[in-house]
């Protein structure tokens, strides 16, 4: 049965990297991978004096070092006593990850749909985070936003080759806006609020799903919040969708997920989602990208009420039994 149950739980990490994937290729904006490579990791005889890398040049004193040259030899002075041998200084691998995101908010990067960092955004929206402790290969990232709102972006995925003993700098990523509407049912013709979250200053396509996609513009102010009233007059009384993307410096992000909304005879406002116990991403599902969340702040101090189910102010095995009990895959 244990056995079983290791071979679902596999399963359902190979489907969800398996989507992740399918979503990076369908981004139409992808992150830039630089790869940093020192001296004394390029495999190159950089000096000239046939030795190459780490630690066969005597130049290197780690593969990190960026001078390949020999030090002068000087003579020693007089008869002392025998050195000791030198250290080895251990590979560094480290990826940097570097990127807009919404003013003062929260962003989180997953590695192979875990959680491997959080950082704040500054108040232009700029993120930088790193990793390091990573061994060579590939992997799958993804990056997500929650704005001043609790609405969390869509996930911002990519598959990078990370290279061994090298700094990996990530860049370009622009995360898309947040997206929400102030009403589940809008009586045609009355106005609708579209809202969400993103860059300052930066430009806001909006789409409209009707018969054919009607799309018009805004933009958001300098805290990163957009908001445009959209007259409904023109759509017919069914259900519709809409979606945001951002423009920004020469920048464009990818589209954020859909919010529906109806048309019809009334107006009903749009209830406060109630996210399920244990769902801190807010996708109406439990599954092992809200474990990796709460396993990210296992035992650590200060972990945010969403992640601290059992609400004693930690995390610990009492909430993993409490999302286990809500887990719906």
């Amino acid at each position: 049965m244990a056995g079983k149950a290791k071979i679902w739980s596999r399963g359902i990490v190979l489907f969800l990297i398996l989507f992740l994937a399918f979503q990076a290729s369908a981004a139409n904006v992808a992150p830039t991978l630089e790869v940093v490579v020192t001296e004394c990791s390029d495999g190159a005889d950089n000096d000239g004096d046939g030795k190459i890398d780490y630690p066969t040049d005597t130049g290197c004193s780690a593969f990190s070092d960026d001078d390949e040259t020999d030090p002068p030899s000087t003579p020693p002075a007089g008869g002392g006593g025998g050195g000791g041998g030198g250290g080895y200084a251990p590979v560094q691998t480290v990826v940097n990850f570097r990127g807009r995101a919404y003013p003062k908010s929260t962003v989180t990067i997953l590695k192979d749909a875990q959680v491997a960092a959080t950082t704040v955004a500054l108040s232009d929206a700029s993120f930088q985070v790193s990793l390091s402790s990573l061994t060579g290969g590939n992997y799958i990232f993804s990056v997500y936003g929650e704005d001043n709102k609790g609405n969390r972006s869509s996930l911002l995925t990519f598959p990078i080759s990370v290279t061994a003993g090298a700094t990996n700098n990530i860049s370009g990523i622009f995360l898309m806006p947040t997206i929400n509407v102030d009403k589940s049912e809008v009586k045609r013709g009355d106005d609708i609020a579209i809202f969400g979250q993103t860059s300052p200053d930066s430009e806001i396509t909006i789409g409209v799903a009707s018969d054919e996609e009607v799309f018009v513009k805004t933009k958001a102010a300098k805290d990163g919040v957009y908001l445009y009233n959209f007259d409904t007059s023109s759509l017919t009384r069914e259900q519709h969708f809409t979606r945001s993307k951002s423009a920004w410096g020469g920048e464009v992000s990818s589209f954020s997920k859909s919010v529906s909304f109806v048309v019809g005879t009334k107006n009903i406002a749009k209830a406060t989602s109630v996210s399920k116990k244990g769902d801190l991403n807010n996708d109406n599902r439990v599954n092992i990208v809200d474990f990796s969340i709460v396993a990210y702040w296992y035992k650590r101090s200060s972990p945010p009420p969403s992640a601290d189910l059992s609400g004693d102010g930690k995390v610990d095995l009492i909430d993993f039994s409490i999302m286990a009990f809500y887990f719906t895959g």
